[in-house]
């Protein structure tokens, strides 16, 4: 889209993709330096300039009180007489202070506005990036998005308000009050005392209005994340015949939300009332002083004339102001309460000396490593094993036993608690999470997808592949019969069609059949497989096979599997239960053996590990 040169000199003051320098504060002061950062220059010019639009405000009254002033002692020709003063109004009212207004917009709303919500969301959403699993387990997908764009929304909305309103009503009653100083020291303790019950007014109701509006943030981002987790599983909300009990839910969720949001209301409603009742005394008090001084001579028509239009002109803007304040605290409230949801430390950290994992053989060993998740059982205990280079090691186990935990240690996922995990040598807590994952493809069970394209999400293993690279690996995989034969609503097919949320569109085979597509294009040293052919018909699963077999060729790999037919040709199996080792050889040194692998084989009917495992 084409823009003028002006506007994209203006835009370019802030760079939106610029990176804090540092997590974000838990303070609030501290919080909206840390968001602003790279930004104050032209947040700065812009306050500079609409505070020099509000001293404009008086300048005009005074302009006009002389020009009263001048009409009623003419004598003669008038125009030549005042032809200064004339001219001086003119100037002001049709050159200083239009430029001044232009000016601020212009860095308001050109420079500020349109980049300062990019830079603020980037940030938040790079920092939500980094939380470890953990974090994302712990809450609700919606409900981080909400809390981000409400946080954004509200820094946004209070540099937009403070720099646009706060600094010009400031500067205009400053203004006016230099001049009423100048015209009766009576008026100006008069405005004193309306400027101190008015501020007075704003401290006790404004951090009220700030704690109820926190209060009204959180319920409605609790509607929304409730929303978004019944949208999220609608299938199983409509498998079950659910859709009662989850508008139940939600009206709960919405009748909080209500009662925070009439709670606040209350308080503004009473607020308004006695601002506006405050704002009517402006006026009467000013005029009527003004009218006695005026009886008495001690000030002139135009006095009297610039004094009355300052009390009624500042008597309009403290509508504004307040409400503008009001929402500035109730922004205010929304950025706390987002601030508490989106700004703890990272769990899980780079180590600061950490260096980028170099894989040469893909070795892995896993030394006395213990982690139960925080709790006092479950995960993995004593855990011991080595796994040579190009080794395929199948692991099985009933739920429960460990087999995900171990998987989930090896990616980093999580820290061990006891122990140290190595590839060729290196201790993965000593290494960039980025380069540890960047040499490990994974396929799992519940396949997510994006809503892009089929492309995008293939392109997800290896984003600079050619065309050709992506459509080979989607080929090995079995996908690229079923990707032509793909449209999605807005008439986009094949390749370009858009997957849906999770890749609702495709079936459990299709998505697998698509993860196997990005970790083949990904052509990691290393390769996890946990459940990947699960959700295949045993015609698919065959011609698959016998691709994974080719992708697994040179590299290592661990296949977590409960059909034991998909294992049963791996170098080693292992047999998992209550988070340890029991059992470890090849399949038919296992079943020579006649312990837990050779029971889980005869139980099997069609290659599942049934019921009776556990």
């Amino acid at each position: 889209m084409r823009t003028g040169r002006y506007a994209r000199w203006f835009a370019g003051l802030i760079d939106p993709e610029r990176g804090a320098e540092s997590p974000p504060p838990k303070r609030l002061g501290a919080f909206f330096r840390w968001a602003l950062a790279g930004a104050w220059g032209p947040i700065l010019l812009a306050t500079a300039l609409f505070a020099a639009g509000g001293l404009f405000e008086a300048v005009v009254m005074v302009l006009l009180g002389r020009i009263i002033d001048a009409t009623v002692a003419v004598e003669g020709d008038f125009w030549r007489a005042h032809a200064g003063l004339l001219l001086v109004s003119v100037v002001v009212l049709l050159v200083l202070r239009p430029v001044s207004f232009f000016l601020a917009s212009s860095f308001q709303s050109i420079a500020v506005m349109p980049n300062l919500f990019g830079q603020v969301m980037a940030r938040l959403n790079r920092h939500t990036l980094g939380q470890s699993v953990s974090f994302f387990d712990d809450d609700f997908a919606g409900r981080i998005a909400q809390k981000q764009m409400q946080t954004a929304n509200g820094i946004v909305s209070v540099v937009q308000e403070t720099v646009n309103a706060i600094s010009f009503a400031s500067a205009a009653a400053l203004g006016m009050l230099v001049v009423t100083g100048f015209v009766d020291l009576g008026m100006t303790l008069v405005l004193l005392g309306w400027l101190a019950a008015y501020v007075l007014l704003l401290r006790h109701f404004l951090p009220r209005i700030r704690v109820r509006s926190a209060a009204r943030a959180a319920a409605r981002a609790q509607v929304t994340g409730q929303i978004v987790d019944t949208v999220t599983n609608i299938k199983t909300v409509k498998l079950f015949a659910h859709d009662a009990h989850e508008d139940r839910a939600a009206l709960e969720s919405i009748a909080q939300f209500r009662g925070r949001a009439v709670h606040w209301a209350e308080l503004a409603v009473w607020f308004r009332f006695l601002l506006f009742l405050l704002a009517g005394l402006l006026p009467v008090s000013m005029v009527g002083y003004g009218l006695m001084r005026w009886d008495a001579g001690a000030v002139t028509s135009g006095d009297l004339t610039a004094i009355g239009g300052m009390a009624i002109r500042l008597a309009q803007m403290t509508g504004w102001v307040s409400w503008t304040l009001m929402t500035i605290y109730a922004d205010l409230g929304e950025v706390e309460d987002g601030m508490r949801t989106l700004s703890p430390e990272h769990g899980l950290v780079d180590a600061p000396d950490a260096q980028e994992l170099v894989v040469r053989d893909g070795a892995i060993a896993f030394r006395d490593v213990g982690f139960a998740y925080g709790r006092a059982v479950g995960g993995v205990s004593d855990l011991n094993l080595q796994v040579r280079p190009g080794e395929k090691i199948g692991i099985v186990g009933a739920s429960g036993a460990g087999k995900s935990t171990l998987v989930a240690l090896l990616l980093r996922l999580y820290d061990t608690e006891e122990g140290v995990i190595e590839i060729d040598g290196q201790d993965i807590a000593k290494v960039t999470q980025a380069s540890l994952r960047s040499q490990v493809a994974m396929v799992t069970q519940d396949t997510a997808m994006f809503n892009r394209s089929a492309r995008d999400n293939i392109l997800y293993g290896r984003p600079d592949a050619s065309e050709d690279e992506m459509r080979a690996a989607a080929k090995k995989a079995e996908a690229d019969t079923f990707i032509h034969e793909l449209e999605d609503a807005q008439g986009r097919t094949g390749y370009d069609a858009h997957l849906g949320e999770r890749g609702v569109k495709l079936s459990g085979g299709q998505r697998q059949r698509i993860a196997l597509a990005r970790a083949i294009l990904k052509d990691a040293p290393i390769l996890v497989l946990d459940e990947a052919t699960s959700a295949l018909d045993s015609e698919v699963e065959a011609a698959i096979q016998a691709a994974l077999e080719r992708v697994m060729e040179g590299k290592t790999v661990l296949a977590i599997a409960h059909r034991l037919s998909t294992i049963a040709q791996m170098d080693r199996i292992l047999v998992m239960d209550q988070g340890r080792i029991v059992e470890q050889g090849s399949h038919d040194a296992l079943l020579a053996r006649g312990g837990i692998y050779a029971g889980l084989w005869a139980r099997q009917s069609g290659g599942f590990l049934g019921e009776a495992a556990e």
